[in-house]
Order: structure tokens, then sequence, then C-alpha cells
């Protein structure tokens, strides 16, 4: 096998293994449902969460939704609507599915419970504004934020105040049915208050924090709104339980553990990676270079790998996403080396705007992007990964996976 071969099955091993429905079965197993269920399932990994529920479950789910993303689901499921609508920006779909899940969980009493299934992109696919608010605004800033490189966690800080259903807003409205919340992380840290933007959890960020944010990027917001946005969101909830099923750091584990397997001296670097996208790509591939020249910090052959989000500041009009970004700058910076493979994925299969997971380089990528009539540097310059990366089939395509825990970074380095 080659070193592209061992990326791409150290890649698969990974994302398989964090797949929602074994977690959600096995913590179901642990705590089940008491009584009458009304299951509510968001984000891109809701339809494999709720048929996991519904499996085990059965009739004691009387009625639900799934809100996923465009060509998430897989079906119909018993008991329960399936709906799909948009992300990152949502759209008329997500306000529309989001309206039949407030009027599912309208009027409830104390002996029911909501099963409340979280994955990440459930803040563009769970929305309800607040009066005064409409769509375009929503889109509009979450725009603007993606474009300015803000992170997930500073983008939900400003769209919970907004909305009408975040930042434990949900939570207030089921009352007095509990809530049971079983979530999947896509933030680092695993912020409860931040996935999804927290519709079942407590808000730990204040107003002054999110009008900082608004200053520091520079965000054009109508006067109306910063008024909206100084309105404080709730600080205590306690008609819910909240467990976490999966995370970033099992995907590193599982990753090295399939790498340690193929004979590679296995080193997690980190599995909170948050900066520039192309200056990580450049970053780890010194660190390929300093390993083939000097074999440290790991002995050869070896598989750095790193888990996390970075963010893309867009200058250019290409097309991409972060992990293609980071890939193209790797492959800038490893030209001529046989003995190193860059791999960089979304675990849900989207990167960016795209129909590619990541991109994979080696040292004869840019050569190739070459000969196929491109200019790597410019191709990068115009944030423009994705054609640069088709140029020399080091598109990485997998489809959606059922999953979101944030991104996977594999670095290989042999012997030369």
């Amino acid at each position: 096998m080659t070193l592209r071969d061992d990326a791409h099955e150290i890649i698969k091993y990974a994302i398989d293994a964090v797949l929602p429905e074994y977690a959600v079965q096995e913590q179901l197993r642990k705590k089940p449902c008491k009584g009458r269920v009304i299951l509510v399932s968001i984000g891109k990994a809701a339809w494999r969460m709720a048929k996991a529920a519904v499996d085990i479950l059965g009739d004691q789910v009387v009625q639900g939704i799934v809100i996923t993303k465009y060509n998430h689901s897989q079906g119909p499921i018993p008991h329960l609507v399936v709906r799909e609508a948009g992300h990152p920006l949502l759209d008329e779909n997500s306000l529309e599915a989001t309206s039949e899940a407030l009027q599912m969980t309208q009027n409830l009493t104390a002996n029911d419970e909501v099963l409340f299934l979280v994955s990440g992109g459930g803040s563009a696919l769970f929305e309800k504004p607040k009066e005064g608010v409409c769509l375009g605004d929503f889109v509009d800033i979450t725009d603007q934020m993606l474009r300015c490189g803000a992170n997930i966690v500073e983008i939900n800080m400003i769209r919970k105040r907004l909305s009408a259903v975040k930042g434990g807003q949900f939570a207030k409205w089921v009352a007095p049915a509990t809530i049971y919340s079983i979530v999947l992380s896509d933030v680092l840290g695993d912020r409860l208050d931040s996935i999804a933007s927290g519709p079942a959890y407590p808000d730990s960020t204040t107003s002054a924090q999110a009008l900082e944010i608004i200053s520091r990027y520079k965000i054009d917001v109508k006067p109306e709104l910063i008024e909206i946005l100084k309105e404080e969101t709730p600080k205590v909830i306690d008609n819910v339980e909240t467990f976490i099923t999966g995370s970033v750091r099992t995907l590193c584990d599982k990753a090295a553990e399939k790498a340690t397997e193929l004979g590679y001296q296995s080193y997690i670097l980190t599995t909170t990676l948050q900066c520039e996208a192309k200056e990580a790509g450049s970053f780890l591939a010194s660190i390929a270079v300093e390993e083939s020249e000097f074999c440290r910090p790991v002995k050869l052959p070896c598989a750095i790998i790193l888990g996390g989000e970075t963010v893309v500041h867009l200058k250019g009009k290409g097309k991409g996403g972060r992990n293609q970004e980071m890939a193209l700058a790797a492959a800038l910076n490893i030209q001529g080396m046989s003995n190193i493979v860059f791999a960089s994925v979304g675990s849900d299969g989207t990167d960016g705007p795209t129909d590619a997971a990541g991109g994979i380089v080696d040292g004869q990528t840019v050569q190739k992007i070459r000969e196929s009539g491109g200019n790597p540097y410019a191709l990068l310059e115009n944030n423009d990964a994705y054609n640069a990366l088709e140029m020399c089939n080091s598109l990485i395509k997998t489809g959606p996976t059922g999953t979101n825990v944030n991104d996977l970074t594999v670095l290989l380095v042999k012997d030369v």
C-alpha cells in the first residue's frame, strides 16, 4: 500500500468509529427514556441519531421531527417527520421545520419527555428569529462572519442572541416537560452552550462579549439588531439533562489507533487546532520536512494527527473549504519530497460549500497542478483550492458521512 492508501484507510477508520448511532444507542441503554417521548433531532448527523433512537425506543416515540442538511437524510423513520434545510446559511426550510418542531412541543406537561438529539449544523438548521429579526438578517450576518474568519463559538454567540430558540430558549419553551439531550460535539472543548448555539443549555456568554465581536470583526449590523443583541439569554435552566456522546478527541484517538496498526509511530499533536487554514498547512509541512530530514519529534515512519477546525479569510472568489486550503498550502511546502503525504478532511464529508470532504497532497501535487495549466500560488491566493486539487485528483470525496465532530488532519512521513 502507498502512503496515500494508508492515509485514506486511517481517515475512513476514524470516521466510521464516530458514527453517531452506536453512541446514541449506548447512551439510551445506560439511561432509558421514561414514558411518552417526543423526539427532536437537529444537525448534520440528525438522521442517523434519530434512526438509532427509534430502533431502541420503538413505539415509545409518539411523534417527532428530524431536521438535517440537504442530502443528509436516508429515508423515512417510523413516527418521525424528516425535513431537510439549508447549511451553513439557513433558509426558509429551516424556519418551517423549526416551526413544526415547536408545534410538536407546545403545551407539554411535566409527564412528557423530549428526547433532543443535537449535532453540528444545528445552528443553521434549527431556527426561529426573534421578533424584529428576519431571515435575511441571519444570512447576512452569518455570511459576513464566515468571510472574516470568525470561529464557530463567536458566530454562535451572535446567532443565539437573534434567535427565539437558541441559548437555552428551546428548553424554556418545552417546560415544564423535561429534556433528555444527547449531543454529538463539533465544538472544540465541547462547549454545550455553543454546539448548535445551545438551544437547551444555559448560555455562559454575555451581550457585552457579543457586541465586542461585532466591533472587532467590523460586522455591518442594523441599529435595531444592536438593541436585540443587548438582550441577555437564559443563564439558569433546570429541566434538561445533557450527555455528550462523541467528539474530535475520539476521532483522533481512532486515527492514531489505525495508524499504529499500519506500522506508524502515532503522535496526536493537538485536538484543538484553530487558526488560519493556509498557515496551518504551511506549519505542518515544516514539521514534515523536519521529520524527513532529522527524524524528529517522532521516529519514522510516523503519523502526526490533529483535530480541530481552522478558518479561512476569504479574499478571492474561488471555490474550496478550510481542509482543501490547508492541503494546498501544505503541498506548496513539500514540493519534490517523495516520502510525505498530507490529508485533511471534515468528518461530516463536506468541506465548505463543496462536494469534497477535503484534500490529500504529496510532493508531486504542485507539479501536477502546473502540468494541468494551473498556478498553485495564484489558486491559493484566490481561495480556489477545490479547482487546484481537482486538477491533480487530490480531492477527497466521501459523501455525507452522517457524523460531525470537527476536522481530522493526518500527516504521514516515511524513511526516504
